[in-house]
């Protein structure tokens, strides 16, 4: 993740000269497929709404904001070659991981920002992208303070973790393992597994005896489930990462999970905010990563009207300052949050300071274009297998 070799420098804290056309230009580079297919369509209807509502409040500089076609059937560095050519000042995504270097190795080089509304691969807070990438998604190894935590709230005073291997697995296992320790948890020897070997690793951890433990794992969720049910580990004792959160019902042994608790990035969207989309887009089914496109789209507006310049480097440049961030140590207290372009653009007019505080919560982008501070929601499953909400929590970093 760190071979893109980017355009050199670091545009998030240079100053740039006006150089744009007069007219913002927004792209998107969709890259979902199959059974994923249908995380294009809540964002493309974030995007759409948020350029309304920039829209609606007199645009950028008077002008309508063009949101630009979207390809998902192309390739994604094919997308992002022709969002370059089409003259797009900013890009929204790509949704996986996996996909951000060579998005990113054209769109630097062009110098137009890519803000990912998605992205959490720990890993990508090292891309090279000259200063070009933002993300309004949280990191994986985010809600590691937060697993720490509720396994703390619950009244564990040992936890262990299990884990699939992977760097998802490996990086939130760390995080989890230094924020349990720094709050004064006693961490006992977790275990790692590879896809479809999880009931091994499940019974080597139950035999640590912890109060609670931390599963952190993606497809291999189920399995290790069943392996800690054979082994003694059920209910409360259980904590979930993000990836092993879903649905499981039927699938395990009822009452299994009764207790379990897990943690999901993000909040859940207002109704208003649902209904908005819905207007837009009135076959929605789903709204994932919809706030955090929204913002991503209204972040990079507000960052043009900062710099009254629509070109790539000046939104880069101004993404920060706009956010209620801080490029670096020592920062003063932010603004108070404005919640909308409108107010925002406001706020503009009375001083160089704002806060936008969005759909998907604060954001305050760093000096590498993370997020500083992440909601989560907190799920608890019932004697059913299946979740519901049951609280919220907030992890953030100093940068």
């Amino acid at each position: 993740m760190t071979a893109c070799a980017g355009t050199g420098g670091n545009a998030r804290v240079e100053t740039a000269e006006a150089s744009g056309d007069g007219v913002l230009r927004v792209g998107m580079i969709l890259d979902n497929a199959g059974d994923n297919g249908f995380l294009n369509a809540s964002q493309l209807a974030a995007a759409k709404l948020a350029v309304q509502d920039i829209n609606a409040a007199g645009g950028h500089k008077g002008r309508p904001v063009e949101l630009l076609p979207v390809h998902p059937d192309q390739d994604r560095g094919k997308q992002a070659k022709d969002l370059a050519a089409a003259k797009a000042d900013v890009v929204i995504g790509p949704t996986d991981s996996s996909h951000a270097a060579a998005a990113v190795d054209v769109l630097s080089h062009a110098r137009i920002p890519i803000i990912s509304p998605a992205n959490t691969a720990a890993g990508l807070s090292g891309l090279a992208s000259g200063g070009y990438y933002f993300r309004t998604a949280a990191a994986d190894v985010a809600q590691g303070p937060v697993l720490a935590k509720l396994a703390k709230d619950s009244g564990a005073a040992t936890i262990t973790v299990l884990y699939q291997e992977g760097s998802y697995g490996k990086d939130l296992s760390a995080a989890v393992t230094d924020a349990a320790t720094k709050s004064g948890l006693t961490v006992l020897p977790g275990a790692g597994f590879k896809d479809g070997a999880a009931a091994e690793a499940a019974r080597s951890t139950a035999k640590a005896k912890p109060d609670a433990v931390v599963l952190i794992a993606r497809e291999g969720a189920q399995d290790a489930l069943a392996g800690l049910d054979s082994a003694g580990l059920t209910g409360s004792r259980i904590i979930l990462s993000d990836g092993a959160f879903a649905r499981y019902g039927s699938r395990l042994a009822s009452g299994t999970l009764e207790g379990t608790r897990a943690v999901v990035p993000g909040q859940l969207p207002t109704a208003a905010f649902q209904a908005k989309l819905l207007a837009v887009d009135p076959a929605l089914k789903d709204v994932s990563y919809a706030a955090e496109t929204y913002d991503a789209v209204t972040l990079a507006a507000l960052a043009a009207a900062r710099a009254q310049d629509d070109a790539g480097r000046s939104i880069a440049g101004n993404l920060i300052a706009v956010s209620g961030g801080a490029a670096g140590p020592g920062a003063g207290v932010p603004t108070a949050p404005c919640l909308s372009y409108k107010e925002c653009l406001g706020g503009l007019a009375a001083g160089p300071d704002i806060n936008y505080d969005g759909e998907s919560g604060p954001v305050a982008f760093d000096a590498k274009g993370d997020i500083t501070k992440a909601l989560f929601s907190v799920y608890t499953f019932g004697p059913d297998n299946n979740p519901t909400l049951s609280g919220r929590e907030t992890a953030g970093h100093s940068g």
